[in-house]
């Protein structure tokens, strides 16, 4: 891995596809890889302009933008496949994309309770899990995948229930497949982080919910999204192979688990 300025020789430059690119965590990671010397490709959604604003953004060269409804398993397939082509190879999947929908069990009608689960595991776990295994297909030893869960899937999230069991989700299934790909030489990783500073949390984090939210941590902050995308270039580094299996925790000791 290089630093920052630093001249990378084509063939070592890693290929890395980051889902949920376009924006807050997403982004500040496309850019973490890109100032390490690597090639990125910017997945998103719907935000198209977003993400080809973040990719302009990146130093070095070589980035790519690709789309894709993580509801839908055919688009899932084109687009990695399309990062294949364009890079020869994945190394780095980086599942980052996600949802986060509010449905208290006792404030939403059954015909909203069961639209929210259905989405959020979609795209949330299930999407996910597609992409991966795509992506797998074009991986070679020494590739990473590294899951962006929360803390929500240890503490619960009694208004948004399906985002904290579809995190939780995402982290068995990393760890299934951690089992799994190991003898492949593939090591699978998650990072579970608490609010961020980013426009998905802006409103929670505004006024007296964001002093309480920030409160949370002795540290007293919230965390920014570089300080989460440092954590996945690291489990994403040749010298993380160990760690395959691992959750790290970056929420400012808001929550602690055993």
């Amino acid at each position: 891995m290089s630093t920052s300025g630093t001249t990378v020789p084509e063939e070592q430059r890693r290929a890395i596809l980051v889902t949920g690119a376009s924006r807050g965590i997403g982004a500040a990671i496309a850019r973490a890889f890109a100032s390490h010397g690597d090639r990125v490709a910017l997945h998103y959604a719907t935000g198209r302009e977003s993400a080809e604003a973040v990719a302009a953004s990146l130093s070095g060269a070589g980035h790519i933008v690709v789309g894709a409804d993580l509801r839908d398993p055919d688009a899932i397939r084109s687009m990695v496949d399309m990062v294949a082509v364009a890079f020869g190879r994945i190394d780095v999947l980086v599942n980052n994309a996600g949802i986060f929908v509010a449905h208290p069990i006792d404030d939403t009608d059954y015909a909203e309770w069961q639209h929210a689960w259905q989405d959020t595991l979609t795209v949330n776990l299930v999407g996910p899990a597609n992409v991966t295994w795509c992506a797998v297909r074009h991986m070679v030893r020494g590739g990473r995948i590294v899951n962006v869960s929360s803390r929500g899937a240890f503490r619960g999230e009694p208004d948004q229930p399906a985002y904290g069991a579809s995190k939780a989700g995402q982290i068995a299934f990393g760890q299934s497949l951690a089992l799994a790909l190991g003898p492949r030489g593939i090591s699978v990783t998650a990072v579970a982080p608490g609010f961020t500073e980013t426009d998905m949390a802006a409103i929670e984090l505004a006024g007296a919910s964001g002093e309480r939210r920030r409160g949370e941590s002795p540290l007293g902050r919230v965390a920014l999204p570089e300080e989460v995308a440092a954590a996945v270039l690291y489990l994403a580094s040749p010298e993380a192979e160990m760690a395959s299996g691992t959750v790290l925790d970056i929420n400012g000791a808001s929550y602690l688990h055993m």
